[in-house]
């Protein structure tokens, strides 16, 4: 059964991991301790040789031995080694549980889309979703131990309701030297044509949509058998595992308390126990047996997946959703705050503190602009160029003033191409658009000529343009 604590580490708290320690399944703990217990046997025995056995020469050659082992096992570079395999097989083993085949999208398409309230209609759906159920159970039978052992012949299957005789003899059959586990997925598309040319499928977009989720559980089943397929190079394998086991047979040796003589100096405090050792030891040898436990999560570790739990609910869930909940709702009803413009659910006491907490509106909603000369300035000259850069060329050189939305089409209109509509535009107004050209009203030459006599003072010159905007 895959171990679980989550809801020991919801919340941080004083000693919250320290707590887990102290748990035997599924722990370091229980992988580690047999290595743990040979390593210090290994390692005690050649202690009690080198104090009471060995003679004072015996002892000069084993304290040179030890020192020369000690300085050479720096250069096996077991972080690196390490890391980047366990790094590899973790992501290879989440991504096997992703691609772990689950019929909740397949089901609700065919609930959908797979009609008739009869017991034709209720078999289409009940055997459609019972083939897709059947491609998942053949695959994990073929890379999971667990699963093996549940259904080690097509005759448990046969018994457990996934396959009936028939198309268990239609099955075997059909010869192929390869794994068979895509044939209720052909059997699937079969009778989902079928069932559209009943009229069970109404049209070809749902018998699109129904395909497209098949092949999605298809291709999730064709992922895990890959993954089976194909390992990590085992030369990688091979290599981490000779680094780590080789590291720590020297370390027998080259760790050793020597006894205190000149030229040892390093070594004139004699522990018996190498404690660092050993915690060096129960790093990276756990990190290994982290790497050999998830390197296959289809097996019968504690923390292997639970395949049969997921073909058992598999089934139920998908039976229920294409059969007793298809065209099977509840009344519709007015809702709690149907009357109401904004919906505010109760909270309880244990969660009442946070409806006193404001709701989060954005990390500059706070913030206050400085009241200055400058600042106003500033923003006044940004404001003139941003309305300068969105005037139309054409009006630069008619030497318009203020006025970004000049319409074209008016100037292609007026006969001398002097008197040109202009829309005034307040650059300090948020509503302004400088998109709006075809709201400028066009200004007849009389109606300027008979303006220009009334006010002189605003045309100086025989070119100049008219001043005189409406109000729109």
């Amino acid at each position: 059964m895959t171990i679980s604590y989550t809801l020991k580490v919801a919340d941080a708290r004083f000693a919250g991991f320290s707590k887990l320690l102290f748990r035997w399944k599924g722990s370091i703990y229980k992988l580690l301790y047999k290595e743990f217990i040979v390593f210090i046997s290994l390692y005690s025995i050649l202690s009690v040789t080198y104090r009471y056995f060995l003679s004072h020469e015996q002892k000069i050659i084993f304290e040179n031995v030890a020192t020369y082992c000690d300085k050479q096992t720096s250069l096996i570079p077991m972080s690196f080694v390490l890391g980047f395999y366990v790094t590899l097989i973790v992501n290879r083993w989440w991504n096997q549980y992703t691609n772990i085949p689950l019929p909740d999208q397949l089901m609700c398409v065919v609930s959908s889309n797979v009609h008739g309230v009869d017991e034709r209609g209720r078999m289409l759906r009940r055997t459609l979703i019972r083939y897709a159920n059947l491609s998942s159970v053949l695959i994990l039978r073929s890379i999971s131990t667990r699963v093996c052992k549940r259904f080690p012949s097509l005759g448990h299957i046969v018994e457990a309701g996934f396959m009936t005789c028939d198309e268990r003899k239609k099955f075997e059959s059909l010869y192929s030297d390869f794994n068979k586990y895509w044939i209720p997925c052909v059997w699937f598309t079969n009778l989902a044509a079928q069932a559209r040319k009943e009229g069970r499928i109404r049209d070809d977009v749902a018998l699109r949509l129904l395909m497209d989720e098949l092949n999605r559980h298809r291709a999730k089943c064709s992922l895990l058998f890959h993954y089976d397929w194909i390992s990590i190079p085992l030369v990688y394998t091979q290599v981490v595992t000779i680094a780590v086991y080789s590291f720590f047979a020297f370390c027998l040796i080259g760790r050793q308390f020597l006894e205190p003589r000149a030229g040892y100096e390093e070594d004139n405090i004699d522990f018996y126990v190498p404690v660092f050792t050993l915690l060096q030891f129960f790093f990276y040898a756990g990190w290994l047996k982290v790497a050999e436990q998830i390197i296959n999560p289809f097996g019968e570790d504690d923390d292997d997946f639970e395949t049969n739990k997921l073909i058992d609910r598999n089934l139920q869930v998908s039976f229920l959703s294409v059969d007793d909940m298809y065209q099977n709702l509840p009344p519709m009803q007015k809702d709690k705050y149907w009357n109401e413009t904004t919906a505010q659910p109760p909270y309880t006491i244990a969660t009442a503190n946070e409806v006193h907490k404001p709701s989060f509106l954005g990390s500059t909603y706070d913030m206050r602009v400085i009241d200055s000369p400058v600042l106003s300035r500033q923003i006044e000259q940004e404001s003139e160029m941003e309305l300068r850069m969105q005037t139309p060329l054409l009006s630069r050189f008619l030497n318009v003033a203020a006025s970004p939305a000049i319409s074209l089409k008016t100037l292609g209109r007026s006969k001398g191409g002097a008197n040109v509509s202009c829309k005034r535009v307040d650059s300090s107004s948020s509503n302004f658009q400088p998109n709006e050209l075809d709201l400028v009203v066009p200004i007849n030459e009389k109606d300027s000529q008979n303006e220009d006599q009334h006010k002189p003072s605003e045309s100086s010159s025989p070119g100049a343009i008219s001043r005189n905007v409406p109000q729109i």
